[in-house]
């Protein structure tokens, strides 16, 4: 290989830079969102499959409860997309996931209370 090949199609050669340092204040932050996060969509999943698991045991059409546990895969999914960009890609892992955090906790938390209210 022609040693000018690697500046030619990147540039120069310039050593890589350190990690940088991760924030225990955003971590644990990032931490308590998602433990929240979790709590929540694990609850709403719970709660939606008993609410399948009575439907059909009545005999009835299941559509209803099925609602809810399809949700879940399509919110993973639009988060994956929004962790993709490039804006979220730039930054710090720990600060990533305290915005991706924030951005998702509260619509699982909010439907889980709902839920839960609903239930009693």
């Amino acid at each position: 290989m022609n040693p000018s090949t690697h500046a030619a199609l990147y540039g120069p050669w310039q050593p890589a830079r350190p990690p940088r340092r991760e924030r225990p204040v955003v971590v644990v932050l990032a931490a308590l969102l998602w433990v929240v996060t979790a709590l929540s969509v694990s609850l709403i999943g719970g709660l939606a499959c008993i609410a399948l698991l009575w439907t059909a045991a009545a005999g009835e059409p299941a559509a209803g409860a099925v609602v809810p546990l399809l949700l879940i895969p399509a919110g993973a999914g639009a988060l994956t997309a929004l962790a993709r960009t490039s804006r979220l890609r730039t930054m710090a892992a720990s600060t990533r996931m305290l915005v991706l955090g924030a951005v998702v906790c509260p619509v699982p938390t909010a439907l889980a209370v709902w839920f839960w209210a609903l239930t009693g």
